[in-house]
């Protein structure tokens, strides 16, 4: 009896071969094994590698290559899927023939060339994994691969104190809780920067962001800082005469162990004895009207200030940490004010010329629709104000550098689009809640504010020979041009662009 199939009729028909042994399939099963073998390979390096594990080596160790795994296997499956329905559809149609022969010398020499392939495949998919992972921990490709969108924060993260400390270890940092969390809320961000959806600033500060205290806090605890930190700040008047005028003072920072000193300080808000926790009712959290502070005692005090009405949502009660001061901490904008004060007191901006500081500023905050557009428009006011004097180049080079390096106009960022909370001058910081103006539950309490030397101590203030006269007890702030009504905070006058002398 013949071992051929027949079909009604009574003819024979060719036999069937298996379904898997078809080209698609074959072609399905290099990628699947390739994949595979790259999976092992990552995973062994985010396993068993040294250091923190970097969070996007989990992209190309649970997604992308899972992804090509996938791919694989729809080919196989897809491969045999086509070929029995071309048996059912075309019952006389000879299968494809898929035989190797070893007794024929030249489907030897295929079968060594496809052996070396594949081996030359896998050993090229290991050292791109590597290389890719490599890549992909890196700065640039953070603040690079999307140019335009990433542009504002890779520029001012060059020049900031946290230059050499890499993207992923603050937005992301260790573990696969926060990863895959990062990776969700990123989902938009991709969507949104391939459909130029993004908004014109990049919105901040982060809502899903990781708490401070896995990031921040592995470098940065609160027991590490003790005592009062000396500093100086050089500012200039907008007179003709650019008058210096300097301010040192003692920051009292304070910190969080009994074993360096007392308890206390600025850093009296990240003592983990003390919970602090508040209420924004805008994106910025710029606005606080209601605060509650839990004391190591368990004693727990409400304040509120008095136009904030009912009780908060707890969902959007958030506790303090480092990041509601240090908002800024890796991309810090230099107001126009503070920058060219920086340039002045560096010799970067030449001060002889008549109401320099006053003209400079104004020209780095005049609308501009480009890069290009504000150098030649710094140059041409400048050149407009001094003329051709020599002295007026080195001044010209030094503004069109801020500008380049804090203003980014495609992007419409620069330091009014994200308010600094590290101090009082030119946005409210500390006195979003420190204005006198939260009062609390049951009681006349208020959130103290006003006083300079609480959080500082103005050892001396003012130019030339005024600044020798130093006080261990500090100085009553002298504001420069006169006095100030109490009722002000700094950031009601003060904006970062002139102040008028």
């Amino acid at each position: 009896m013949s071992g051929a199939s027949q079909d009604p009729a009574g003819s024979a028909l060719p036999p069937r071969r298996s379904i898997w042994r078809n080209w698609v399939t074959l072609a399905g099963t290099v990628v699947a094994v390739g994949s595979f073998f790259a999976f092992l390979l990552l995973f062994a390096i985010d396993t068993f590698g040294p250091g923190q594990h970097n969070p996007y080596l989990g992209i190309l160790s649970y997604l992308v290559a899972p992804g090509f795994l996938i791919l694989g296997l729809v080919l196989v499956f897809g491969g045999a899927w086509w070929q029995r329905r071309q048996q059912h559809l075309y019952p006389e149609r000879p299968a494809p023939t898929l035989s190797i022969d070893l007794s024929q010398p030249k489907q030897r020499w295929r079968l060594f060339w496809f052996g070396l392939g594949t081996v030359t495949f896998l050993l090229c998919t290991a050292l791109g994994s590597y290389q890719t992972y490599h890549y992909t921990e890196s700065v640039q490709f953070c603040g690079q691969v999307c140019h335009t969108v990433m542009e504002p924060e890779f520029v001012t993260y060059q020049r900031g104190n946290h230059a050499r400390v890499a993207c992923v270890e603050c937005h992301i940092g260790s573990g696969a809780t926060w990863y895959v969390k990062s990776k969700l809320s990123g989902a938009y961000q991709v969507y949104s920067t391939a459909f130029n959806k993004y908004h014109r600033p990049i919105g901040a500060p982060v809502e899903n962001l990781r708490p401070a205290q896995d990031t921040c806090e592995r470098c940065h605890w609160p027991e590490k800082f003790a005592g009062s930190l000396d500093r100086v700040y050089n500012r200039f008047l907008t007179d003709e005469k650019t008058t210096p005028y300097t301010v040192r003072l003692l920051l009292h920072v304070g910190g969080g162990a009994s074993a360096h000193g007392p308890v206390g300080g600025i850093h009296w808000h990240m003592n983990v004895a003390n919970k602090v926790e508040y209420l924004a009712t805008d994106t910025q959290r710029q606005k606080i009207p209601w605060v509650r502070v839990t004391s190591r005692e368990g004693k727990v005090t409400v304040y509120r200030t008095p136009d904030y009405k009912g009780e908060p949502d707890p969902k959007a009660v958030r506790r303090m940490d480092c990041i509601d001061c240090h908002n800024r901490p890796a991309h810090a904008y230099r107001s126009p004010d503070d920058a060219v004060d920086e340039a002045l007191y560096l010799g970067r901006i030449d001060r002889s010329l008549t109401s320099v500081k006053y003209n400079v500023v104004e020209l780095l905050t005049k609308p501009y629709n480009s890069v290009e557009e504000a150098s030649a428009g710094i140059t041409n006011g400048l050149r407009k104000k001094y003329g051709a004097d020599a002295k007026i180049d080195g001044t010209i080079a030094e503004a069109i550098s801020i500008y380049q390096h804090n203003f980014f106009p495609k992007m419409k960022a620069d330091w009014s689009s994200y308010p600094n909370n590290q101090g009082h001058k030119d946005s409210a910081g500390c006195f979003r809640c420190h204005d006198n103006n939260h009062i609390a539950e049951g009681s006349k309490e208020k959130i103290a504010a006003g006083d300079c030397n609480t959080c500082h101590t103005i050892l001396t203030q003012g130019e030339g020979a005024e600044l020798m006269k130093l006080s261990a007890d500090g100085q009553t702030f002298k504001h420069p041009g006169g006095s100030y009504s109490d009722d002000l905070i700094c950031s009601d006058c003060h904006n970062g662009k002139l102040q008028e002398p």
